[in-house]
């Protein structure tokens, strides 16, 4: 009997080579329209070791579809500084070294720069040019005058084209810095936010007017962090929960603290405002956990399972209503990005596993925003879907489209690239894209289409 940790076990566990293959098979018919990239990223160590899931060396997987055909398939690691030679990201001085994370979470592009991301460090950048595809460029900085960690979630907002990110953490305040890129890639804004403690910020929310940070009660454990066991933080209700709010036009004005009810959120769906007689409000989409790194179960003995939910905040009141969409577990959560920081009637979810809880049925589920109504696609026993990014069929933001999604399928022990048709989500698959090896559980990537 072996001992192996359920985050290195099954297809947790992560894959050993670099592979390059042309001309992948299919069926079905991918459509014609998508042209570029589908890459996600994910922890996947390459000495085959790690202490949590969420410690791993970042590896990119990517397809690149064109003209109907799945040209090729690579997966590469991220060639950090860490990973090419083992530098910590503090050393036992206390000095961060913000070139050492895994960049092993999530992968975006901005002003014609693919980035590989991981919250606790710079971002690398990865090469697409013919014949480097998926290369390590190396740590991007902005120019230098990046000073912070980058969030592994940044914001594009489609209407300036401008990337709105934070950097988080620390062990002494500012713990939170609120940055902001032109849509030619220049910082132009870097301001510190006032906060309390280090807490684990994961992602955060952009509208068209505002940014909401989320001060939730995750705290940062000195003592966990030195055993170098486990992820560093420790669920701490009495640090309270509460929703940052920052006006766009006014970047270094005031940020406006509202509570909620402490929880935890590692991802939002979409958020965006509205107004009427009645005030202003921001209404926000979350996949929400009822609490976080603790050993407490519910009344049934269940560990705390995510679920959507909606926050109101009601700006002339000074309030934040907060309300259970389902009890559906899920996590992933993608909208079309054209639509960022505006009302989008749909959003996108997984139901997969983790290696807390174990596997589930893998189904992807459309949330009509508007309804309340669930459309489902179920893969069928033993195969588990991935995060699934939007891709859109044509230039009308919340238009028709197709989500992309690598499958893992526990009778082959493979993987494929699996097309569906977004308005039909119940129907067969569009397409299905046979990899070469399996792609092991990650976390998020995107479709980054050639135009």
């Amino acid at each position: 009997m072996t001992n192996t940790p359920a985050h290195l076990a099954g297809n947790f566990a992560p894959v050993t080579e670099e592979l390059t293959a042309h001309d992948l098979p299919v069926t079905g018919a991918i459509p014609p329209e998508l042209s570029g990239w589908y890459l996600r990223n994910g922890p996947n160590p390459h000495d085959a070791a790690s202490g949590h899931w969420f410690f791993g060396d970042g590896m990119v997987h990517g397809v690149r579809l064109e003209g109907g055909r799945a040209t090729s398939y690579r997966n590469r690691w991220v060639r950090t500084s860490a990973f090419a030679h083992g530098a910590p990201l503090r050393d036992e001085e206390g000095n961060v070294d913000l070139t050492a994370g895994r960049a092993n979470t999530h992968v975006v592009r901005h002003a014609g720069r693919t980035l590989a991301l991981i919250e606790s460090s710079f971002p690398y950048e990865l090469d697409l040019r013919k014949g480097h595809e998926l290369d390590t460029v190396g740590p991007h900085d902005f120019g230098g005058r990046l000073a912070t960690p980058m969030t592994a979630h940044p914001k594009s907002c489609p209407d300036t084209g401008e990337l709105h990110f934070f950097g988080y953490g620390g062990r002494e305040a500012p713990y939170l810095t609120y940055h902001r890129a032109d849509a030619a890639g220049e910082l132009t804004i870097s301001r510190p936010v006032d906060v309390p403690a280090h807490t684990m910020m994961h992602d955060f929310h952009l509208t068209a007017a505002h940014v909401v940070f989320m001060d939730l009660p995750v705290v940062f454990d000195e003592e966990r962090a030195r055993s170098r066991q486990g992820m560093p933080y420790t669920w701490r209700p009495d640090h309270g929960a509460r929703l940052g709010v920052l006006r766009r036009d006014d970047p270094y004005g005031a940020v406006r603290w509202l509570p909620i009810e402490p929880c935890y959120v590692f991802h939002a769906l979409n958020a965006y405002d509205e107004s009427d007689a009645d005030g202003e409000r921001i209404v926000l989409h979350v996949i929400r956990y009822p609490r976080l790194f603790t050993d407490e179960r519910d009344e049934r003995g269940e560990r705390a399972r995510p679920a959507l939910w909606r926050w109101t905040v009601d700006l002339t009141r000074g309030t934040v209503r907060e309300e259970q969409l389902d009890d559906q577990p899920c996590e992933f959560p993608r909208i079309d990005d054209r639509l960022a920081g505006h009302s989008a009637r749909y959003g996108h979810v997984t139901v997969a596993g983790s290696p807390e809880a174990g596997p589930a049925a893998g189904e992807l589920l459309r949330y009509d925003l508007g309804t309340g109504s669930v459309a489902r696609h179920t893969f069928g026993p033993g195969r588990v879907p991935a995060e699934a990014a939007f891709a859109p069929a044509d230039d009308r933001p919340g238009g028709p489209g197709w989500l992309l999604t690598y499958v893992y399928d526990a009778a082959t022990d493979r993987s494929d690239l699996v097309i569906l048709d977004a308005d039909d989500l119940a129907a067969p698959p569009v397409a299905a894209i046979h990899l070469p090896q399996r792609v092991p559980y990650g976390f998020h990537g995107n479709w980054l289409a050639d135009h």
